[in-house]
């Protein structure tokens, strides 16, 4: 704007001088229509210039910032007498609410009006993201780093404290509130699963609310077939009593891959013979703390584990897995696995 153009607030003194106001609001004069005609622009209802609907971020700062945004975008004229007549407008009708900063979306040909009641009353939009269950600390800290409209960077996230979920958010969420937001949610879910658990069929095995996350990591790493969880859990429990080694693989990936949780290629019998403190063919009883995060499903199952004897489980290659009592039905088993892959056309990579 250049020096010799009046501003708004000179605009409203000519439209609106402190006595002429009462005597303008008596004849009913509309005084946006006043303000429009002295900053040559038209009516406050006209269509404006916005050709299709658009979703915009409305900055934080004054009415003449938010304007300038509103014009560079389309939404407004770029014209002078546009942005002095929407700045003299929103000065008219400051009683009806505050300007907020947010992201909003604006139809095609909104007129003035329609721009000032989005601005004040307009719902913000809303984004979502999802955290699947199972995924590693550092594979959730991946889908949050990409999300869009977040904001900030986010802090180091420990293994088993985000609940899989999808959230709704907003522009300008900071990643470290949504990630909090999420672990609140875990610490409420394992406090319920652990006051709630069934204190019998777990013998003594699970002594805390830790380990109860860790059992249940395990559990969703084994298993994408709710039903089967409880007996996966019992399977493990069993094994703890035992005194047997719990050789999970996916805890055996979880450690060789430093925590990402999956490997590039299937494990090798090298591998089931690298120490570490995840190699549960190598050390017994539970690894030292979770490998993903644990859903709903696999805490349940871990606080309210199947009964029954089983030891052994292997995938039945249908989608599912075969459980055994004994070494040798799980031999049967395992041989049925093999006959089904060689009897399946394998697809090419």
């Amino acid at each position: 704007m250049s020096e010799d153009q009046p501003d708004a607030e000179e605009l409203r003194k000519l439209v609106l001088p402190p006595k002429a106001g009462r005597k303008l609001a008596l004849f009913g004069v509309p005084l946006l229509l006043i303000a429009g005609l002295v900053a040559g622009y038209g009516h406050y209802t006209d269509p404006g210039p916005l050709q299709d609907q658009k979703t915009f971020v409305i900055p934080h700062g004054n009415n003449a910032r938010v304007t300038k945004a509103l014009q560079d975008d389309g939404i407004l004229s770029p014209t002078w007498a546009s942005g002095t007549f929407f700045r003299i407008a929103a000065f008219l009708t400051h009683r009806d609410g505050q300007i907020h900063a947010a992201e909003l979306q604006f139809p095609s040909r909104v007129s003035v009006a329609h721009v000032l009641e989005i601005l004040r009353h307009g719902k913000p939009v809303s984004h979502q993201v999802t955290v699947p269950e199972g995924l590693t600390a550092l594979k959730i800290t991946a889908i949050l780093d990409k999300a869009p409209a977040l904001s900030g960077d986010l802090p180091a996230l420990a293994e088993g404290t985000v609940f899989p979920q999808t959230v709704s958010y907003v522009w300008g969420t900071s990643r470290r509130a949504l990630a909090e937001k999420l672990q609140k949610m875990m610490a409420t879910k394992l406090a319920a699963a652990w006051d709630g658990r069934n204190v019998e069929a777990l013998d003594g095995l699970i002594q805390s609310p830790h380990e109860l996350l860790v059992l249940a990591s395990l559990i969703e790493r084994e298993t994408a077939v709710p039903s089967e969880r409880p007996m996966v859990a019992r399977v493990f429990l069993n094994r703890l009593k035992l005194g047997m080694r719990l050789q999970t693989d996916p805890s055996v990936i979880y450690g060789l891959s430093n925590g990402v949780g999956t490997l590039e290629a299937p494990l090798t019998h090298e591998d089931l013979q690298t120490p570490g403190p995840y190699n549960t063919y190598l050390q017994a009883g539970l690894p030292p703390g979770p490998i993903c995060s644990p859903g709903q499903s696999s805490l349940d199952a871990a606080a309210h584990p199947a009964d029954g004897k089983m030891l052994y489980f292997v995938a039945s290659g249908t989608g599912g897995h075969n459980f055994a009592e004994t070494l040798a039905d799980q031999d049967k088993n395992i041989r049925a696995y093999r006959a089904h892959l060689t009897a399946t056309p394998q697809s090419p990579d």
